[in-house]
Parts: structure tokens; sequence; C-alpha cells
């Protein structure tokens, strides 16, 4: 196994930054497309370049063990990944760090956490992976609080029981994906949930922002695959009763689910296996008119057949990230049960009947090791795999490379579509900038898709951030004008609360309150993260 280092700044690893000539070629393709934009690379400083206060407040002695003051992993827990995150780091410019890292290892730990925060008025931020890019796990909570605490969950990441009769599991929270799958693969088991950042976040993080994961139809949000959940409140512990299925009332669990550490803190759950898949289909249909894909699309999430990979993407996202010059659908079936063959026939005629074409022909595979994909499907996972990284590289090079997601019905994505663009063109010439904005769909529902829309675009270094937050405000303001959702997959934080305020009813938002009131007496938990403390005259 090799050794690799998390960067305290940016995305993964900092063994597996884009350097060299990965770099080199990037720039080129980015010059080709803008030739405007000026590239000049600029280097992460040096953590000792910080300036970070001692920490205002001192843990009891019984925590000492699981406290951290050092200045890096403080830094590191300073920020999630979101792109004014990485520019921000690269800037110099982190102005809420938090007092204390604390790594509990056991529920009777974040036990003692909460109630100490709670006595001490210390504000809680819940921390999974660190991926984030809401601004969730940013410690900037304002009020009267004594210190910030961030409460590191990556120490609690066991599976601790498997139920093969019915096929779940009790996992710990902290555990981060791969870690997960490690343990599942030896019983044959997967929970089958592969978010772009499943390498650097955590099933707590999951639940509490009820994360998306890679497969397109029927199991797309952790939701789907959530049997009970276990929640440390500073109020008292909550479990749910373990059920496949119950009508008794509004579910507890979908209290939990969402509310992104401002309730309580997620420290188990029992949590839906699947079968390893063995059996594969793996197709690239070519679509010269994107709308007829868009069609297509439909009629696929409509058929029933439930692909497992139904992602569309517009030719200029074909273009930049999977080498194709039409809009093209990645297409893909499995199951660990039967074959899958006449389901992709059944698909690309579906796709053929709106005019989709075939540059070469679908792949199959019986094996649970290797994949079905074609020579698009490959530019694409290559490149999705390494995106967030030449995220990084371009905004160390001055660009503005950002991305946002929403879900609306059917018939609204056409004037969705156009008015996000119409508000993101308006925007970056508003802020000075020259760029393109591409879309693809990550989930398919039969009532309708979940776009997710990139913004590329040439920024003036030191205002990139800027620049950013004036185009996020315009698209975001579009979203929510348009019928659309502030978020499918990516949660509230603190960047979303103005829109996601705008999308929930008062009566909701006022019940929500009511209930953290209840849960969390002293307001410690993830301030500014979906929903404020009540405040009492």
């Amino acid at each position: 196994m090799r050794h690799t280092t998390r960067s305290w700044w940016g995305w993964g690893n900092v063994e597996d930054a884009v350097v060299g000539a990965e770099r080199a070629a990037l720039s080129r393709r980015v010059a080709q497309l803008l030739p405007d934009a000026d590239l000049t690379v600029h280097s992460a400083p040096p953590v000792e370049s910080f300036e970070v206060g001692a920490s205002r407040v001192q843990a009891p002695p019984a925590l000492a063990s699981i406290v951290s003051e050092d200045v890096r992993d403080r830094l590191a827990h300073s920020h999630g990944q979101a792109f004014r995150d990485v520019v921000r780091a690269l800037l110099g410019k982190l102005p809420h760090v938090p007092d204390l890292v604390v790594r509990p290892t056991s529920e009777a730990e974040v036990i003692h956490v909460l109630d100490w925060c709670s006595d001490a008025h210390i504000a809680v931020v819940p921390f999974g992976g660190g991926s984030s890019v809401v601004g969730g796990v940013e410690p900037r909570v304002g009020g009267d609080y004594s210190g910030v605490v961030s409460l590191d969950l990556t120490a609690m990441d066991r599976v601790l029981e498997v139920d093969h009769t019915s096929r779940a599991a009790l996992v710990q929270a902290g555990v981060l994906g791969p870690h997960l799958e490690e343990q599942l693969r030896p019983r044959g088991y997967t929970l089958r949930f592969f978010p772009q950042s499943f390498e650097f976040s955590s099933l707590g993080g999951w639940l509490a922002t009820r994360a998306g994961g890679h497969f397109a139809t029927l199991l797309t949000h952790i939701d789907d695959l959530t049997e009970s959940l276990r929640v440390v409140t500073p109020a008292g512990v909550i479990e749910s009763r373990r059920l496949p299925a119950s009508g008794a009332g509004p579910s507890p669990d979908r209290m939990f689910l969402g509310s992104e550490g401002s309730l309580g803190v997620i420290t188990q759950a029992w949590v839906r296996l699947q079968d390893r898949p063995r059996r594969r289909a793996g197709a690239s249909v070519a679509f010269a008119d994107h709308d007829a894909g868009v069609r297509a699309v439909r009629a696929l999430s409509q058929s029933g057949l439930h692909p497992s990979n139904c992602r569309l993407l517009d030719p200029m996202e074909a273009f930049l990230n999977a080498d194709s010059p039409t809009a093209v659908l990645l297409l893909g079936f499995e199951s660990a049960d039967h074959p899958v063959t006449t389901w992709m026939e059944r698909a690309l005629e579906l796709c053929r009947d709106h005019g989709g074409t075939l540059p070469e022909p679908p792949r199959y595979t019986d094996t649970a090791d290797r994949a079905a994909r074609s020579g698009a499907a490959d530019s694409w996972r290559s490149s999705f795999l390494r995106m967030p990284y030449q995220r990084d590289a371009l905004a160390a090079q001055g660009m503005i490379v950002e991305t946002f997601e929403t879900a609306c019905t059917w018939d609204r994505f056409d004037s969705l579509r156009a008015a996000v663009n119409d508000a993101a063109q308006d925007a970056m010439r508003q802020a000075g900038a020259t760029g393109v904005v591409t879309c693809r769909f990550t989930h398919v529902y039969p009532d309708g898709p979940a776009p997710y829309f990139g913004i590329y675009a040439t920024g003036v270094w030191g205002r990139t951030v800027e620049q950013w937050d004036e185009i996020k405000a315009a698209v975001s303001e579009a979203l929510i004008a348009c019928g659309g959702t502030i978020t499918h997959h990516h949660a509230v934080g603190r960047d979303h609360r103005p829109w996601y305020d705008q999308q929930r009813p008062e009566l909701f938002a006022a019940a929500l309150q009511a209930g953290k009131a209840a849960l969390d007496p002293a307001g410690i938990l993830n301030p500014g993260a979906v929903i404020d403390p009540l405040r009492t005259a």
C-alpha cells in the first residue's frame, strides 16, 4: 500500500495533485477554450504563515487524549472543499479556525463532549471526511460562543455487526468510503454507494447531508439505504427501530437525515447491503441533437428499466471530459443475480428511437472485478476521478472552476436550463469573467432529472472568490425562480442557506427550529447550517 498525505488546503492526497505533464496538458486545453485566461500558477502558502491564535477553550482532563490543538490540524478542519474554500486557503485567508479538534473513539466520549460544550457554550461542528462544498463544516458560527470545537468522527470507523439474513450492517458513522467497502467485501457485500467524494467522505457525512451516490436510478440517495439511526443529542440519545418500512407517523430517521449535525451527532447506523454485482453492460450513445438526448433519457427514466448509469453529457461537457464531438449518453446496467443483456438491448432501442447512435457496440462482463465501459465511458471515468484535483490546479491558476446541481420536473427542464445559462453568462460579464457553462444529468427519475452544471471561466487572481460568489448567487436565484431545488445532493450548509430559506415553507422552518430547541437547548450544534438556534427574548 502506497503512503499518502492528505492535503490540508485542497482536495485529496498531496501525491495525487495535478503536476508536470498533466498540468501542462490541462493548461493547453484551457488556453484553447479560453485564450484570454491568465494561467500563472500560484502555490499554497506554508502553514506557518497563517496567524492562528491560541485556543480560547480548554477541554476537561478526561478528554485530553482525544483533543488536538495542532495548527495544521485546526486549519485542515477550518473549511470544506468548495472552490471558494480552496482559493481562500491559497490566498492565506482562512478566518474561521476551530479552537480544538476533538476525535472521540466511542459514543460515551461524544456524549461527554456535548455535555461539556453545552455547559461552556462552545459551538460544535461535526466533521467526517471534510468534503463539504457548501460551508457545512466551516466553523463560521457567529453568536457569542466561547469557542468552537470541530468534532471529527473518523476514529469511529468499524462495521460492528452484519445481519446476513436481513442483509444489513451496523456501522459506525466515522468510517470513510474505502474502509467501509474493505470491511464488507470479504463478506460478499457492498453498500453500493459511491459519491464522487467516496474516498474522502464518511458514512455519517452521507447521512447528515442526504448525499447522492453514483447510480442514476432507484437507490440514488443514502436515505434509500438507511434502515435505522442512532443519534447523540445534547438532550439525550435517540435510536430508531430497525424496520424495512413503516407507516407509523413521521419517521425519526427522516428528521436527522439531512440535518447536517444541527440536531444531533449520528454515531452509527444500520444500513441496507447488497450482493456485489458481477453482470454488467455498458454503452455510449451519441446524440447530434442534445434535446433529442434529453427526450431519450426521459423515455428511459419512465420505462421501468432502471439503468445503473444514465449520464447525459451536453456537447461542451462531452468535449471537455469524454473526448466526444457530440452530446453523449453513458448508459449502464448491472446485477448480482441475472444477465442484463435484455435490459440494455431495450434501452438502446429507446435511444435509437430518439436519434441516438452507437460509435461502438455495447460491452458486457460477467465478473465482479471488471466494469463494462466503452471508450467514451472510460474517458469520462478518468476525468470524473481527476476533476477535483484538476479544479484545484486551475483554481491555483486564477480560473473559476466550480459546479452546482439541482433537480426539477421534466416539464420545467428546458426553461430552467435556459434561465441558468443566461444568468451565468450575465453574471460572468458583470464579474469581468469570460467562460462556458456545461450541463450533465447525474440522476434521473420518472418525473424529472438532476442537472449538474459546471462553470469554467477566466478570473482575476485575488478576486476569483468574489467573482464566483456573484455567479453563484445569480444561478441560485435562477434555480429557485424556475422551480428547481437549491441542491439535489450537495446539502445546505451555510452557503445555500439564503436559497434553502426561500425553498422551505415558513411553518416547516418554525417546526424544525422548535425541534432543535428540544434536542439542542444550548444551541451549540453546527450553528448557521440548515437552521438557526431558537432565539428567546
